[in-house]
């Protein structure tokens, strides 16, 4: 079973091993950071760089706001399965004196 893994941990590894060095600085120009972003990102520059960071920004702040509304959703969802188990518990206490009134019922039935 362990040497099933070793393929699949040495793929990660690999992955890893891609410095930012070896990339360039996103923003720095065309050809070094993976792609066009555009003429002002391929001049490079301040400006490419400034449009980098700004696109960082974005997608950092965007992010964040997933992260927000899934984690707004999932306290309904909380507040939603806690309400039922109320629920069920009162409807499992309303059987359990329905039992009981029935037991007594029948009690009180063979002493007659």
């Amino acid at each position: 079973m362990a040497l099933r893994l070793v393929p699949r941990f040495k793929s990660v590894i690999t992955r890893g091993m891609c410095t930012p060095g070896n990339l360039g600085d996103p923003g720095a120009g065309s050809g070094r950071s993976g792609g066009g972003g555009g003429s002002i990102r391929d001049a490079g520059g301040a400006f490419g760089k400034l449009e980098a960071a700004r696109e960082e920004e974005y997608f950092h702040k965007l992010q964040r706001a997933q992260l927000k509304a899934m984690k707004q959703e999932i306290n309904k969802e909380i507040e939603h399965h806690e309400q039922q188990a109320k629920n069920h518990q009162e409807v499992i206490e309303r059987h359990k004196r329905r039992m009981k009134e029935l037991e007594d019922e029948v009690k009180s039935m063979g002493k007659k």
